[in-house]
């Protein structure tokens, strides 16, 4: 059950990753700090005081460039890359498994891959945005994003089961989306 447990925490953190690359990295290092979360062996920097004070910059600073029109484009060509590195870290970070050939393959592969699905999708939402409301619906998308890290990213800490419900639904959806893209064009 622990192993079930921590596979839910980890994708339910790199989902989060691909709405916002800092958001649950914060998350996370304050859940960690709190004693809520244990990360595995080779990352007790998650649970450092350094790690907060630049996490929570970094976050800061994230959030307030999906703020600004266009920008936030430009910065959806960076996050694509960053959300899926964050996700494959956040994931192997928490998942606890003793084969580290499938502890880093879990994490690469369903943790990035994960983060790097949710992050295409709200890359796309955020362009049709720009193209239908000239950027001015962008601040309303980074809301949506910037609430949506932060609540899966709780949930995953809390609630790991219903973070991965609500990751493989998410997952599902996008699917659905993409494949109706393809399909009209």
């Amino acid at each position: 059950m622990e192993i079930f447990l921590s596979i839910c925490l980890g994708l339910g953190l790199s989902a989060s990753s691909g709405f916002r690359v800092f958001l649950p990295m914060l998350v996370a290092n304050i859940a960690t700090l709190s004693g809520w979360i244990t990360p595995g062996e080779g990352f007790a920097w998650m649970a450092t005081w350094t790690a907060f004070f630049v996490l929570l910059t970094a976050t800061i600073a994230e959030i307030s460039g999906y703020y600004i029109p266009f920008i936030d484009n430009l910065l959806d060509t960076i996050a694509t890359p960053a959300a899926v590195i964050a996700g494959a870290l956040l994931s192997t970070s928490f998942i606890q498994i003793d084969n580290p050939v499938l502890h880093w393959g879990l994490g690469l592969i369903l943790g990035g891959g994960t983060a790097g699905l949710v992050q295409a999708g709200t890359g796309l939402l955020r362009l049709f945005s720009s193209k239908t409301t000239a950027g001015l619906g962008n601040p309303v998308v980074s809301t949506v994003e910037n609430i949506a890290s932060f609540s899966l990213s709780g949930l995953a800490v809390f609630l790991p089961i219903v973070a991965l419900i609500l990751v493989v639904l998410l997952v599902l959806w996008l699917f659905r989306r993409i494949g109706r893209l393809r399909k009209s064009k």
